[in-house]
């Protein structure tokens, strides 16, 4: 008799992440936002958090790299590869969370498309998949908050 595997699957989908929100600010700033470090270095991280290292090489192939803190002090750091990016309209990345080791984790991929609505911004984020649906929700609940971060910052920056 053969051997059954007892890995449970998810749903097609399941292990993806999609977030679509709008901010109140041109789709040029909001682009910006995600590719300069001294902004990525105010929002993208939840509520307690920081980013002290956000570095990367803004072009296909390029590398980037960050340093998430923790209330207590505790570093994470991640990283990826830029795979397409288009000025104002698309990006997608790769993201993993290192190791104990410092070796990269799982990866996924991240695509962030920015929509023009004339002085508005439409961001639509997709990131998958993901090991489990853990993963998911709790990147689910880390983006919200930078999201929230985010359209706090953008009309600073007007």
């Amino acid at each position: 008799m053969a051997a059954r595997s007892s890995k449970a699957t998810a749903p097609a989908g399941a292990l993806d992440l999609t977030i679509v929100r709008t901010f109140d600010a041109p789709v040029s700033l909001v682009f910006r936002c995600w590719t300069e470090p001294k902004h990525l270095m105010r929002w993208s991280a939840p509520q307690g958090f920081t980013i002290p290292n956000a570095d990367g090489e803004l072009r296909p192939g390029g590398p980037w790299r960050s340093c998430m803190v923790k209330p207590d002090g505790t570093k994470l750091w991640l990283g990826g590869i830029y795979r397409e990016i288009v000025k104002d309209r698309l990006l997608v990345f790769t993201h993993a969370w290192d190791n104990e080791d410092g070796s990269p984790g799982h990866e996924t991929v991240i695509t962030v498309r920015f929509e023009d609505l004339g002085g508005k911004t439409k961001l639509t984020f997709h990131q998958a998949p993901f090991e489990n649906l853990g993963s998911r929700d709790g990147h689910q609940g880390g983006w919200n908050e930078c999201f929230e971060r985010l359209a706090v910052l953008l009309p600073t920056l007007h």
